[in-house]
């Protein structure tokens, strides 16, 4: 049955907690039975939470979660007999006045302020998320971790498609935006066993094939410019084809094959262009081997965009940026928990009653934000496995005439892309 399936994740969900798991996990009831909290500290005020409020960040700071069977715990609920649609991106978890939290950087934060910079100090985090249906705005991450300030988006995006892929039984179809289509991201994960679907940025320039060896010199690695923003240099087409979309009509779609990047000629590309009378050209490539049809293509990129309506749930319904944690450690490990609250969600989309607002629709098929409006109700059915309290008295408290020292500040981090350095040609020619 359905809901032995979800007693049974949150079961062993519970196991893979670690330390203070009875707290943690009155905790994420807590999270999916409050929709409107001003503070973090309010969950404790939660009729499923059992305990102080105090034990809402002692069990941020002692708990240790296996991240590596929790992340396997996810994969498994995937079904085996479908090929997985994965989606890859990071956000920002804005921190600008938290000078004692360790490791900040610029991160990208949407500002809708004309003439200010889409940027904010604080941490940034990358997400893999498996995308269930065709339709709808259903996302549920398999790794939500932070991106430190030594490594890149690229390098934390491409090390958790290969720890998912690693625990897959079936090769996935992976999608990211523009911001991965480089030859930097296609060198990260070439022995990632895994299809990519990237959108390309329109100022790119591929490569073609070269022409057959001469058989004097060296042989070319690269052949002509392939420049997404000069049509001149595209060629006639591999393949092209027409179809008739209901939302937005008329659909060419062209596909040129064999090209590459200058820095990874190795990794072949097939290069997608769709035009619609809503977009002038949107260009994707396909790195990989069982290619779909033309037709499905580009319909498996615009899946993509579901993992932005998890991140928008995650911050305004899960209270994932609300509290204001002091260490790194205990961001993630909240963050940890993001995860299994859209697991448990998505398990439990057909148990619960679908109780709209006076002011929303009945709906159907429901969302994040249904089913988490209807979760008291049905977990009042399957219950906790959470142990209850043991009152051990009042604290000690602090001890009198002990100094108190504040909190060390730690500077800003700024991220520098790196370059070869120059080499002065006089030096070379002495």
């Amino acid at each position: 049955m359905i809901i032995d399936k979800l007693q049974d994740f949150r079961q062993q969900v519970y196991r893979f907690l670690g330390n203070g798991r009875d707290a943690i996990f009155d905790l994420m009831d807590a999270v999916l039975t409050s929709p409107r909290v001003k503070s973090f500290v309010e969950l404790s005020l939660s009729a499923v939470y059992r305990r102080k409020w105090s034990s809402l960040y002692e069990s941020l700071k002692d708990s240790r979660p296996n991240r590596g069977r929790i992340r396997r715990l996810c994969v498994e609920q995937i079904p085996k007999d479908i090929r997985p649609l994965l989606a890859g991106d990071h956000t920002g978890w804005g921190r600008p006045h938290a000078k004692t939290l360790k490791d900040r950087s610029f991160v990208h934060q949407p500002n809708l302020v004309e003439g200010n910079k889409p940027i904010v100090l604080g941490h940034d985090y990358s997400t893999l998320a498996w995308i269930p249906e065709m339709t709808g705005s259903w996302a549920i991450p398999l790794c939500h971790e932070r991106i430190s300030s030594f490594e890149t988006a690229g390098q934390r995006a491409a090390f958790q498609l290969s720890q998912v892929c690693r625990d897959l039984t079936v090769r996935p179809i992976a999608t990211y935006d523009s911001e991965y289509g480089s030859a930097v991201f296609m060198n990260l994960t070439e022995d990632i066993p895994a299809d990519l679907l990237i959108r390309l940025r329109p100022n790119r320039c591929l490569y073609k094939a070269p022409a057959p060896y001469s058989g004097y010199g060296r042989p070319r690695k690269h052949g002509d410019k392939f420049q997404l923003a000069n049509a001149d240099s595209w060629g006639e087409p591999s393949a092209t084809f027409s179809l008739e979309d209901e939302t937005v009509g008329q659909v060419q779609i062209q596909q040129w094959s064999n090209l590459h990047f200058r820095q990874a000629a190795q990794r072949h590309i097939q290069v997608i262009r769709v035009t619609h009378s809503h977009c002038s050209g949107l260009w994707l490539a396909w790195v990989g081997e069982q290619m779909p049809t033309l037709d499905s293509l580009w319909r498996l990129y615009l899946r993509r965009f579901a993992i932005d309506h998890w991140y928008r749930f995650a911050k305004q319904r899960l209270h994932w940026t609300l509290p204001h944690l002091l260490t790194p450690q205990q961001a993630l490990r909240w963050s940890d928990l993001m995860p299994l609250l859209s697991w448990q969600l998505w398990l439990a989309r057909q148990l619960v009653i679908d109780t709209p607002l006076p002011w929303q629709k009945p709906q159907t098929n429901l969302n994040f934000g249904r089913v988490a409006q209807g979760f008291a109700a049905l977990l009042v059915r399957i219950g906790s496995p959470a142990c209850s309290p043991q009152p051990r008295g009042k604290s000690l408290g602090w001890k009198s005439g002990r100094k108190r020292s504040p909190f060390s500040r730690f500077p800003v981090v700024k991220k520098r892309a790196s370059r070869s350095k120059k080499v002065n040609q006089d030096y070379l020619n002495s």
